[in-house]
């Protein structure tokens, strides 16, 4: 049974420097690292915190924010700033002009920071040029605009301070470079100027990230940032908290997510680490998984998450080229793909999949009741169709057969099924009770121990409809963009948007059935965007994507979980999503570029809105890469298909290619 103190947490924003708060004024984070070491600038230009500091963390270890190995407990971050002292004045960031943004260098990410303050011009540049160790590079560059005279330049880490004495002349320019360094165990930092420790040059793996140019300086922004970022924040290992700083936990399904959209942009190695580390610890041998860092009783489990491990893994199979890691993990994969059609799930009159856990992990104490859950049905089905594709390409056809029959019948059910389908009026609906009712409201225990100021506590009706999962069938194919379903279900779900907030954004849910803070969520919202692409209703893409730009996290390209107050204690301070930027992967690659690899070749099926002009992109897939170039209008007319690879087949907007095993090109008009 499900405890109600794993929903609450102790981490008091107002105990400390404001640098241990995650939500700082006009803030955003650009995270850094390469496996072995895990960084983040804060751009704080609001008046809150320090406005230019610098996180470093073990990425082995999960913790909140004031846990990061560079946050001091009096002065927060403010010692990782850069100072420049001439005579009695002292100019620091956030003195005068404090701009930063993303760069590229030579295929390495880059964050550039660039301020101005008394008479000097500062540009700062941070990155994590070496593959492997645990290291991050900060490179400086000083200019004097006027004046003349000694100066020192001072940094600091923890009680440690480090200085340099300079002469520097009108018009003139210094430049020097730092490096930060975990140490042995890993629990501290070493920091350096560039006499006291070997530094390189940033260098990149030849031809591993991926390029996609829309002309869109949004799109190519978030997509940009989404690349650098997602890669950055998984360790080693295959490590990645579910919501950093926040929940210090993880979850197969966010982490299944994650690890495909990997597979997509050219980490395919990072991503097999996170599969098999999933395959080893996160599956038991009865086939159940791991959310929230722990194992469930059979009415609590999240059976979506069978479905969302079989998918991205069948993702990253066919991106990869990998077929060892299913030979590998046969066992493990036959009993995730069978554990939800034990007969302790199986609602007998409709053969669909019933049990007391929802999508968003509310439970009994929050008032959900035994039922037929809409996000189950979808991913178990989908999961299962994954694994019948992976069956047949390792040559298990009975256990092929056998899952593809058992999708088929799930998703008949689902929408067909006169009594239980998960179908009204409204398009897709979230839930059924064993006799078909719709679980329409939910009200909490008191066991839920809900503070005051919730609205599952307050309101005085608490709907589970609409929910953002419904627009996930959209975007899975499940049913036809222009079916009624659809169309319905997208109409349903614009309700969401600006429920008790201003400024936009859709809530994950109706926010009276809310167990934590309202406000709107921008992955969820992203479910949306990339439901809408598949019908064509690119008006709703790009509102979605201008809300997004208008958070203080798009200076970065990293947003929060959710944007509002946050009653916390007792709920965790809210953190950095990466299923975001997996979100807004999925949406560039799968959906509006099309590219989808399958058994029988790659699909290309591109949707793009008409007021994109010529978008170009290559993509990384098995070892060779896919130049595109792709003609406006895609998504609102007939393309033909042209390349120096083999098409097998091309109608009705969408091509399938042969399995290149040199680099190839591809036009589309």
């Amino acid at each position: 049974m499900i405890d109600a103190k794993e929903h609450f947490y102790d981490d008091d924003p107002g105990r400390g420097h404001p640098d241990v708060r995650t939500v700082l004024k006009d803030a955003a984070y650009f995270f850094l690292g390469n496996g072995a070491i895990q960084a983040a600038v804060q751009f704080a230009p609001g008046g809150e915190g320090t406005p230019l500091g610098l996180l470093i963390m073990n990425p082995e270890r999960l913790g909140k924010k004031r846990e990061a190995l560079t946050m001091d407990a009096g002065a927060g971050l403010e010692g990782t700033m850069i100072f420049i002292i001439e005579g009695t004045a002292i100019v620091r960031p956030g003195s005068g002009d404090l701009e930063a943004g993303w760069e590229e260098i030579d295929g390495v990410p880059v964050v550039r920071a660039r301020w101005e303050g008394g008479d000097f011009r500062v540009v700062e540049s941070f990155s994590c040029p070496d593959a492997s160790a645990p290291m991050l590079q900060r490179d400086i560059s000083l200019s004097r605009l006027s004046g003349r005279g000694p100066i020192k330049v001072r940094t600091g880490l923890g009680g440690m301070i480090l200085e340099r004495s300079e002469e520097l002349r009108p018009g003139s320019e210094l430049r020097f470079r730092l490096r930060y360094e975990l140490n042995d165990d890993r629990s501290g930092v070493k920091l350096g100027f560039i006499e006291d420790c070997a530094a390189e040059d940033p260098r990149a793996k030849p031809g591993a990230l991926i390029r996609v140019e829309f002309g869109d300086e949004v799109l190519d922004r978030f997509f940009r940032a989404s690349v650098f970022q997602l890669p950055a924040v998984v360790s080693r290992a295959g490590r990645l908290d579910g919501s950093i700083w926040q929940y210090n936990r993880e979850w197969v399904r966010d982490q299944a997510v994650v690890a495909a959209s990997l597979a997509m942009i050219g980490e395919a190695e990072k991503a097999g680490t996170m599969f098999t580390r999933h395959l080893e610890q996160f599956v038991t041998s009865e086939g159940d998984t791991v959310d929230s860092s722990e194992r469930r009783d059979t009415d609590e489990v999240e059976l979506d998450q069978n479905g969302f491990l079989l998918n991205g893994l069948k993702s990253y199979v066919l991106w990869s080229g990998d077929l060892d890691i299913v030979r590998r993990f046969w066992d493990k994969i036959t009993a995730a793909a069978e554990f939800p059609l034990r007969p302790v799930f199986r609602h007998e009159p409709s053969g669909l999949l019933v049990n007391r856990r929802e999508f968003w992990e509310r439970h009994r104490i929050h008032g959900i009741e035994t039922g037929l859950e809409l996000a189950h049905q979808v991913y178990v089905s989908a999961g299962l169709a994954s694994a019948a594709v992976l069956a047949g390409l390792v040559g298990e056809p009975a256990w092929s057969r056998r899952w593809d029959q058992e999708s088929r019948r799930i998703r008949r059910a689902l929408l067909e099924d006169r009594t239980f389908r998960l179908v009204d009026n409204r398009g897709f609906i979230k839930r059924r009770g064993p006799d078909g009712r719709v679980q329409e409201t939910i009200t909490a225990s008191a066991e839920a121990g809900l503070p005051a100021g919730v609205p599952l506590r307050s309101e005085p009706a608490h709907y589970l409809n609409p929910d953002t999962s419904a627009a996930l069938p959209i975007a899975l194919g499940l049913v036809r963009p222009d079916s009624p379903v659809a169309v319905l279900t997208l109409a349903s779900l614009e309700t969401l948007w600006n429920q008790a907030w201003e400024g936009g954004g859709h809530g994950r849910y109706h926010f009276t059935s809310e167990p934590d803070s309202p406000g709107p969520w921008p992955f969820a919202s992203l479910f949306i965007a990339r439901a809408a692409v598949e019908t064509g209703d690119f008006a709703a893409v790009r509102r979605i994507l201008n809300w997004m730009n208008s958070l203080p996290g798009a200076a970065a390209g990293s947003w929060l979980e959710f944007y509002g107050r946050r009653l916390s204690p007792p709920f965790p301070q809210v953190g950095v999503i990466p299923w975001t930027w997996a979100e807004i992967i999925h949406l560039v690659i799968h959906h509006l570029l099309g590219v989808r690899p399958e058994s029988d070749g790659i699909h290309l099926r591109p949707r793009l809105p008409a007021d994109l002009g010529m978008v170009r992109a290559e993509i990384p897939i098995r070892g060779v890469r896919l130049a595109l170039e792709i003609g406006p209008g895609t998504g609102t007319r007939p393309a033909r298909f042209e390349s120096d690879g083999k098409i097998l087949r091309a109608a009705d907007g969408e091509a399938v290619l042969e399995y290149p095993e040199r680099d190839i090109r591809v036009t589309v008009r």
